[in-house]
């Protein structure tokens, strides 16, 4: 079973985490199962950036982005080469390491 290597982050998981995920399930997925709560304005369904992660190692075993996740992506904040949605990317069979953006463009937060 592979695992998910959370950074730390002050607000998602200040320690960082380390999670078993499914293969198949999505990062978002294997973070809520356990208690990392990212955002997901859009309840998961590739219409926001708000789930936006950059995968820092293991970005090559995902399945490749499709053209609605990457126009999703040109609007997320910090960008990068290794950023995907956390609710697109599916867990292959290889270990991530993940990190949780520190802002999104989300102007409403239903946490604050």
């Amino acid at each position: 079973m592979p695992q998910i290597v959370f950074l730390p982050n002050d607000e998602h998981c200040p320690e960082g985490a380390v999670v078993e995920a499914q293969t198949g399930e999505t990062i978002i997925e294997a973070a809520l199962r356990n208690g990392i709560d990212i955002e997901h304005a859009c309840e998961m369904s590739c219409a926001c950036t708000t789930c936006h992660v950059v995968v820092r190692e293991g970005f090559s075993s995902l399945e490749a982005s499709d053209e609605l996740e990457d126009d999703m992506l040109d609007k997320a904040w910090g960008l990068e080469p290794e950023s995907r949605l956390s609710c697109q990317a599916r867990v292959g069979d290889t270990d991530l390491v993940v990190e949780i953006p520190r802002y999104t463009i989300n102007q409403v937060s239903e946490k604050h």
